[in-house]
Order: structure tokens, then C-alpha cells, then sequence
């Protein structure tokens, strides 16, 4: 399990992480999301130890990384997959950091073929293209067999037979019973690979949910067609309903559901020509969460 406690990062006058708390608990995938700039990678590097808090604190399995007497076996991380040495071979980069651990040469092995990079494990990971070097960089993550797995926008650079396949390791992993924390700026991504979501912007918390849980909580009304709609609008507004007028025939009511407008219609003689339930897609959910947080964004023509 992976805690973070208060945690906060300055540089200077500007806040990176603030006040930042959650758990991620083993069992399943937790998506770290939030906006380019929202402090995801910061409060990562800071859960391993690579970056020291202003304040607060982060664990893994109840100790902070570096105290961990062999780090590798508690937990794995993707951060920077281009963190190799360029003219070191794949198979020299993994053996090198299996040495420090005493792994054999054995699990070198299997994690290059886990990954999918065995055919090319004697060339340089200076010449391998984004993705396969993020496959590198999952395998030397699984290198320790660790319980705590930690991935970084792991999708970057993969096709989509390597975005399928990180996917379901990932999946797989946490079926397992291991932690994984995966964090990504794509709510699309998410939507299809995690269980539960930790949602940050500007380095605070906004959302610390699971996925059907937020799935419910994306925005729902239904659309309404009926050259009487003026009539019908006065008969559903009796019940404490919000509408969104397009034109004279067309609606949009919030707050009740398509049955229960469908049964005033019918009873009133009210002739529907359109009666359709919408829904926000999670994408627009999540722009809605973290649209006050977006320190970057450009200007539409």
C-alpha cells in the first residue's frame, strides 16, 4: 500500500504539491489523473524518495522507499523511460540494476520476454524507438517482483498492441493482489484501466473515488421534442426540474428521468416527437473537476 500524508512541495514561491493525502490500496488499478501541470510526477518522484517534501510524508508498505533495505522488491516504478544508459544494451541495463539486488540472470531474462523486447536485449537502448524503451522500463519495474508498482503516462509512445498490453498487466498485476498507481492526463485512458481514481489539480486534491463512482456522478438529462413543449415544460416544472430551451419544439430537463416525462406526456395527450436520456461522456466529467485547476490552455479559433 502506498500512503501520502500532508504532502507538499515548494519551489520557491510556487506550490507544486499542497497538502496532498490519499491511499492507494492494493487489489486494484488506481489512476492518478490531472491536468498537465497538476503535480502528478512531482508527488510521484516524491513517494520514491527522488524529490525531498517541504512537509509531510508518503510510504510504501508502511516505510518511506529509501529505508526500505532492498527498495526493488517493495516497489517498481516507471518514471523516465528514457532514464537508461544510451550505449548500454537492454539486457546490460537490467543486469546492472539486477546485481544491486542480487536477482539472477534468470529473471533478467524472463522480464525482457514478459515485455516483449527478448529479440532485442543485446541492442542499445540508445537506438530503441519511445516505445519500446517503455517497455524497458516496465520490465526493469517488474524486475523485483515487487508488490508496489508505479507507472508514469506508461502509455506514451506504445501502439496499440503495446497500449493493450500495459493495460492488461497492468489489470493482471492488480488481480494479483499488488498496488498499482498509474497516473495519465487522458480521463479515456483511465476509463477503460482503472478501479479507482485520484484526481489532483494545481497539487491539491479534487476527487479520491472509484470509477463507478464517478461514472455516476457525470452530468445526466434527457432531450425532449414535442411542438407542444412549452406546454409540457410548464407541467414538469411543477417538480422542481431544470431546463435548457435549444428552440421552440426542443428541451433539455434535468432532475427527472425519461419514464416519468413520457407518462406525463401520454396522460396529458402531450405528442412526443423526441425523448432521448443523455449523459456527459467522462471526459467532459472530468474537464468540469478540473477546469478552475488547468494552468496551461490555449485559445480556440
Amino acid at each position: 500500500m502506498i500512503r501520502v500524508r500532508g504532502l507538499t512541495k515548494r519551489y520557491g514561491s510556487k506550490i507544486a504539491v499542497n497538502d496532498l493525502s490519499f491511499s492507494v490500496k492494493p487489489g486494484r488499478v488506481t489512476g492518478f489523473l490531472g491536468p498537465n501541470g497538476a503535480g502528478k510526477s512531482t508527488t510521484m518522484r516524491m513517494i520514491l524518495g527522488l524529490d525531498a517534501p517541504t512537509s509531510g510524508m508518503a510510504t510504501i508498505s508502511g516505510k518511506s522507499y529509501s529505508h526500505h533495505a532492498a527498495p526493488l522488491h517493495r516497489a517498481g516504478s516507471l518514471l523516465d523511460a528514457r532514464a537508461t544508459h544510451p550505449s548500454r544494451s537492454a539486457f546490460d541495463h537490467l543486469m546492472a540494476l539486477a546485481h544491486t539486488h542480487g536477482l539472477p540472470r534468470a529473471r533478467v531474462e524472463w522480464v525482457l520476454k514478459m515485455a516483449g523486447i527478448d529479440s532485442v536485449g543485446d541492442k542499445k537502448t540508445g537506438s530503441f524507438s519511445l516505445g519500446m524503451t517503455q517497455r524497458l522500463g516496465v520490465a526493469a519495474a517488474l524486475l523485483g517482483d515487487p508488490p508496489v508498482l508505479i507507472f508514469d503516462e506508461p502509455v506514451n509512445g506504445l501502439d496499440p498492441d503495446g497500449v493493450r498490453w500495459i493495460r492488461g498487466l497492468m489489470k493482471k498485476m492488480a488481480r494479483r493482489g499488488r498496488t498499482v498507481f498509474v497516473s495519465s492526463h487522458l480521463m479515456s485512458e483511465m476509463a477503460v484501466t482503472a478501479d479507482h481514481l485520484i484526481v489532483v489539480g494545481r497539487g491539491s486534491l479534487l476527487a479520491d473515488t472509484s470509477m463507478e463512482d464517478f461514472r455516476k456522478q457525470a452530468g445526466s438529462w434527457v432531450r425532449v421534442v414535442s411542438p407542444e413543449a412549452t406546454v409540457l415544460r410548464g407541467l414538469l416544472g411543477d417538480r422542481g426540474v431544470s431546463f435548457t430551451v435549444h428552440d421552440q419544439n426542443t428541451f433539455d430537463v434535468t432532475g427527472v428521468g425519461a419514464d416519468l416525462i413520457g407518462h406525463l406526456a401520454a396522460s396529458c395527450g402531450i405528442p412526443l416527437l423526441e425523448l432521448t436520456p443523455q449523459s456527459e461522456s467522462l471526459e467532459d466529467a472530468f474537464m468540469r473537476l478540473v477546469g478552475d485547476s488547468i494552468e496551461y490552455q490555449g485559445v480556440g479559433r
